[in-house]
């Protein structure tokens, strides 16, 4: 069953007189369970499309389904309330709030679907268990570690229990062990829970670990295979 659904999907930009392309008809559907890398050059428009299907950008032409709902006529409102509870989302920069605990980070996306305080809290430190921060719950991100932070937005993304998670480059900014060890827990937690992964990437590691290659080159998709993922440190330590 497709927890995405694009179809036609075209994205012009203007600058001045000009229309410059970013994607060029994209038809992809990811599926319940994929475990996904989206790679190519940059500029290529591949964070261009996952901005499109996480709802932070509208296409020029084309519709995009989330979990059956069309999202590319949404109103403001609407499309707010979908992202809310429909797809989680990890960035490179990790986008904490630096001022709340790590619990706190992640009971924030909670509190503001209106679960209750206790609920929240109990979710919360769920799923903060799960990505390995027992015991870290009431540190600040300044006190965390870059892997543990982005650890913290994995948490975050996972707690509204999402339709799909998308991600922005997510091990950009760690050095290799805890790039590593994050795209471990990602798959743990796709194989373990189901949870649905599309990650935007240049880094080799990702893509050798998911079992679902998609490329796009010029803003259009050349390649989409599916393939047994490799073992960490096989292909991507040469």
């Amino acid at each position: 069953m497709s927890i995405v659904e694009c179809q036609g999907v075209t994205k012009q930009y203007r600058q001045g007189t000009f229309e410059v392309p970013a994607l060029h008809r994209v038809d992809l559907s990811i599926e319940r369970g994929d475990f996904a890398s989206l790679a190519g050059p940059s500029g290529s428009g591949k964070t261009t499309l996952l901005n499109m299907i996480g709802g932070l950008d509208r296409p020029s032409t084309g519709s995009i389904r989330i979990d059956g709902c069309e999202i590319s006529r949404l109103d403001g409102d609407a499309l707010a309330a979908l992202r809310l509870h429909k797809i989680g989302f990890v960035f490179q920069a990790y986008n904490l709030i630096p001022v709340l605990s790590a619990r706190e980070n992640v009971e924030f996306v909670l509190q503001l679907i209106g679960m209750e305080r206790h609920q929240r809290t109990r979710r919360a430190k769920e799923v903060l268990r799960d990505v390995g921060l027992e015991g870290l719950e009431e540190r600040r991100p300044a006190r965390l570690s870059g892997g543990q932070q982005q650890r913290v937005a994995v948490a975050r993304a996972l707690a509204s229990r999402p339709a799909i998670i998308l991600a922005d480059e997510p091990t950009a900014n760690l050095d290799s062990k805890t790039a590593e060890d994050l795209i471990r827990l990602m798959s743990h937690l796709n194989e373990v829970s189901g949870v649905t992964f599309l990650m935007a990437t240049h880094d080799a590691r990702v893509i050798a670990r998911t079992r679902r290659h998609i490329v796009i080159t010029d803003g259009r998709v050349v390649a989409d295979e599916y393939r047994t993922a490799r073992r960490l440190g096989e292909e991507c330590a040469a």
